[in-house]
């Protein structure tokens, strides 16, 4: 059966787990771990069945529950969330979507995280020629509904080579281009949750499409992809 909800049983797990956040506790709890992550992967490849109906997708994965320390000063081993990610498909399609399940804190997300240079340089000299179109599309109703505004870290000035008193400076001292819209424990309960994920993410779609746009031509707007 496809699971298009998150079970009360999981919040109770990841509660308990924020709580016994070490490895005897996890290692003796291993056997209720692997029932709920297996409850959260149905509820992922449920999301993917149905993003596939509006979206190209490439794959969805859950992510690990065990922390990379190496370089933390927090050495807790487990996250206190579970989450994953659904890819979208060809060099044509950009931007990624995230799911996050944390009591009291869970989120859908999408966007662009980690932007590489050249990226991050490519959609800065097209706000920077013309930030209409972004605007348009991040000030429109739906999208001001959904996600309230753009989020994501800033620079504190200017990057460099652009003026600090550009017009557009708001936008481009954004190093992450990121959307949020959060959801209470008792919406992701609801059996409508993976319904309502989709329509989340659909109202992306304009964003997602001016940025694909944009990464995928160069600054004459010609094609750099196949």
């Amino acid at each position: 059966m496809k699971l298009t909800h998150i079970p009360t049983s999981t919040l109770k797990f990841i509660k308990t787990l924020q709580k016994n956040n070490n490895r005897d506790w996890f290692n003796e709890n291993k056997p209720r771990y692997q029932e709920e992550i297996e409850l959260f992967k149905n509820f992922a490849s449920t999301l993917n069945d149905e993003m596939s109906k509006i979206d190209l997708i490439e794959k969805h994965k859950t992510h690990r529950i065990y922390r990379d320390t190496r370089f933390s000063k927090d050495k807790t081993p487990y996250k206190n969330h579970l989450s994953g990610s659904l890819v979208r498909a060809t060099a044509k399609l950009r931007g990624g979507y995230y799911f996050h399940i944390e009591p009291g804190n869970s989120f859908v997300a999408g966007g662009f995280w980690a932007p590489n240079s050249p990226d991050l340089k490519r959609i800065r000299e097209e706000i920077a020629i013309d930030d209409k179109p972004l605007r348009k599309i991040i000030k429109s109703a739906s999208f001001k509904k959904m996600f309230g505004t753009l989020e994501g870290d800033k620079l504190k000035t200017a990057p460099r080579g652009f003026e600090k008193d550009h017009p557009a400076v708001d936008l481009l001292r954004h190093k992450q281009f990121v959307v949020y819209r959060k959801f209470t424990d008792k919406e992701i309960k609801d059996p409508k949750f993976v319904k309502e994920v989709v329509k989340t993410y659909k109202t992306m779609h304009p964003f997602f499409n001016y940025m694909s746009e944009v990464l995928t031509t160069d600054s004459n707007g010609v094609s750099i992809v196949d």
